[in-house]
């Protein structure tokens, strides 16, 4: 059954007919229509903006663009025109390097050519500190690994070496780490950069902390021949420059002049492509002396095996060809290796042959004989009676020994060594003793004493000479025996070759000549001669002189010669002490020549405070005069004359 529901069915609406639209867009109000709003005052139109001119904001950019370039525009001037040649510097300065090219320096041979000092290859070691960075390494103690590595090799502090590496100045380029090293030590370091790059090819953590390392090649002094002529030759410093003797004072012929090379770099290494520019070094002169080192040699064997048998201080032999007035050897002890001076003593420095003042004692007596034989006061036949004691001024003097009266010549005083009849004698040259003094001190200077020698070797002393004038009292009568006036050896050998050489004196000299890096040999300059005493006296004096160690009544029998005629005289003088300025201790000196009729060879030997054993300088000198001197005439091929002596009369009978 189906329900009817109560309520009514909605209507449906139908549409009617459109209403009319009321003009002014309202409608006809009806029933509950809204009331109609009546129009208020018309609303006003939104205002519109309008923007500026553009041109104002435009012209300000433009300005400041144009400020800005023409900053850049002068800037540019400036760096290109202005300032060009300024920076250009400055880049090639950083761009390029100039490395010194250091001559060779020459060579010192003795007379026959045999090296006696010479250069041998060598290398700076060098670093660019700028590639031991931490930008360059990528490590923050490159320096230091750098210097441990190396301070074994080159022997220096680890610390120092860092230092060196890590410079305050971060822009410089270029240390010198060492010296003049062999290539030994160069080969080494490559060895060590060589491992280093291998393995950090295949390790990373590997640096190679060597890589700012490099060498630049130089040179090395070496003296083939130890302590051999060290006094002569001096020795090469750090800087290699002379620091004494002949390597000084020919310091500017043996070093030539040092080159230039100019490069640009990039790490460290040069630039191949780039170019370079480069003066050639000029190698120094080779300097030839005229020394035998043969007879160098015997010289200083001798000298040095008496100084150490005597307890000495030193001692000193020159020999000299009598001819030429060349230095065939000038030997000392103690003496230094140069090329090993960290190990030499500061004493033995220099050459004490030249530097030395001492005073000769009766070895000078030769000269009061030539002033008396020159003057013609006596002959070497001149009888003069020898007292034991001579009173002269506030002063008693003696000789070496008691003795009764000697009835001496003129010869027996000199074969005797007496000091006594050396001042009898020598007071016969004036009129009064003033004018005896002027006498003798004119013959003094003649024969060299109180002037240099004319080598013009370094530190060389020129003794000591007071003018007559200046003598105190003792002096005018010690003067003449050899005391109270100072000598170096060599002036005292020279006195003797100027008797040898028939009364000429030629200046000494120690160099033969040059040979410049064309392999020409420029002789040295002909040394001076002086004439002063006459050819009959050196050759009286010769005789006399034979006497010494010819006859039985001499001083010198030690120095005799089998086959040879010997001229020489004994010296025993009391010894200045340098560190006091008092006398203490004996120089003990022997001279002579050989053949005493044809000389050709003179030696002079010397030791200074000889404290064990004989001090007499016949007795320690003779033997060390006459094994240098058969050493020296066996050298040269000296022959023996064959002539027999003159045997002059020693004493007389009253």
């Amino acid at each position: 059954m189906t329900e009817v529901s109560d309520r009514e069915p909605p209507r449906r609406r139908v549409p009617g007919p459109a209403r009319p639209v009321r003009p002014g867009g309202g409608r006809r109000p009806g029933p509950g229509a809204r009331p109609t709003r009546r129009p208020g005052p018309p609303r006003p139109a939104p205002r519109a903006f309008r923007l500026g001119s553009p041109r104002p904001r435009l012209r300000m950019i433009g300005l400041a663009l144009t400020l800005v370039l023409a900053a850049f525009v002068v800037r540019l001037l400036q760096v290109q025109a202005v300032d060009a040649g300024t920076y250009s510097a400055k880049a090639e300065q950083n761009r390029y390097v100039v490395h010194t090219l250091p001559a060779e320096r020459g060579g010192i041979t003795d007379r026959n050519g045999v090296s006696l000092a010479s250069t041998v290859d060598s290398y700076d070691i060098t670093a660019d500190p700028t590639m031991f960075t931490r930008e360059q390494l990528k490590v923050d103690d490159g320096p230091e690994q750098a210097a441990a590595l190396l301070a074994p090799i080159l022997g220096q502090d680890q610390e120092k070496l860092a230092k060196v590496l890590r410079p305050k100045n971060k822009e410089l380029r270029y240390v010198r780490l060492a010296r003049r090293q062999t290539p030994q030590v160069w080969n080494q370091i490559k060895d060590l950069k060589t491992a280093l790059t291998t393995k950090a090819e295949t390790d990373r953590a590997t640096v190679n902390v060597l890589g700012g390392v490099f060498a630049d090649p130089s040179s090395k002094r070496v003296y083939p021949g130890g302590d051999l002529a060290a006094g002569i030759l001096g020795w090469v410093g750090a800087d290699g420059k002379g620091g004494g003797g002949l390597e000084r004072q020919l310091d500017k012929t043996l070093a030539g002049e040092d080159g230039k090379i100019r490069y640009a770099q990039s790490g460290g290494r040069q630039v191949p492509t780039a170019g370079s520019t480069e003066t050639p070094a000029v190698p120094g002169s080779d300097v030839e002396l005229t020394i035998d080192r043969d007879i160098q040699w015997a010289a200083q064997h001798a000298i040095s095996e008496q100084v150490e048998k005597s307890k000495a201080d030193g001692g000193y032999v020159i020999v000299q060809d009598t001819t030429t007035g060349e230095i065939l050897a000038m030997a000392n002890s103690p003496g230094f290796d140069p090329g090993d001076l960290a190990h030499a003593d500061p004493a033995a420095l220099g050459n004490a042959a030249l530097q030395d003042a001492f005073e000769p004692g009766s070895t000078a007596k030769v000269l009061s004989m030539a002033a008396v034989l020159e003057e013609n006061v006596a002959t070497p036949g001149t009888h003069i009676t020898v007292p034991n004691r001579l009173k002269r001024g506030d002063r008693l003097f003696k000789d070496d020994i008691d003795h009764p009266t000697w009835y001496l010549t003129l010869n027996g005083v000199l074969a005797k060594s007496s000091n006594i009849g050396t001042i009898m004698a020598t007071g016969e040259l004036g009129k009064t003793q003033a004018e005896a003094n002027k006498v003798l001190y004119s013959y003094l200077r003649k024969f060299g004493l109180g002037g240099y020698s004319g080598l013009g070797f370094p530190g060389e002393t020129k003794g000591i000479l007071a003018p007559p004038d200046q003598w105190s009292t003792s002096q005018q009568y010690t003067i003449p025996f050899g005391q109270g006036v100072s000598v170096n050896a060599l002036q005292a050998a020279s006195i003797y070759s100027t008797v040898a050489n028939g009364g000429v004196r030629i200046e000494p000299t120690l160099v033969r000549g040059t040979k410049g890096a064309d392999g020409r040999f420029t002789p040295a300059p002909e040394p001076k001669k002086t004439r002063v005493t006459s050819e009959k006296t050196a050759k009286t004096l010769s005789q006399m002189l034979e006497s010494v160690v010819d006859d039985e009544e001499g001083t010198g029998t030690k120095a005799r010669i089998p086959g040879y005629r010997v001229a020489g005289k004994t010296g025993t003088a009391n010894r200045v002490d340098p560190a006091t300025g008092k006398y203490h201790g004996y120089t003990s000196s022997f001279a002579g020549f050989a053949p005493a009729d044809k000389p050709r060879v003179t030696v002079y030997c010397a030791i200074q405070n000889a404290t064990e054993g004989s001090y007499f300088g016949g007795q320690i000198c003779g033997p060390i005069y006459k094994q240098v001197m058969e050493f020296a005439l066996k050298t040269l091929q000296v022959p023996p004359t064959g002539a027999a002596p003159a045997r002059l009369p020693v004493t007389f009978k009253p």
